[in-house]
């Protein structure tokens, strides 16, 4: 959208755009560390909670010994 509109995503499409399955999003939801909402029977996803769960996930941490082997 090009207005300040907040986008909002199906279950399938957030799925999508972040590259995990489906299941994976509902379990998120479940656990309550996604935010979904219900409009009828359709669940949605806005774009600020998927920035939300995003900037949420854990960071990976480098093993010791694997930053830099010349060094």
């Amino acid at each position: 959208m090009t207005d300040n509109a907040t986008s909002a995503f199906s279950i399938a499409k957030f799925s999508q755009r972040n590259g995990i399955g489906e299941t994976l999003t509902r379990n998120e939801i479940r656990r309550g560390r996604l935010v979904a909402r219900k409009v009828g029977r359709r669940t949605i996803i806005t774009d600020d909670d998927e920035r939300a769960w995003r900037e949420n996930l854990p960071r990976l941490q480098a093993r010791a010994g694997t930053a830099d082997a010349t060094a």
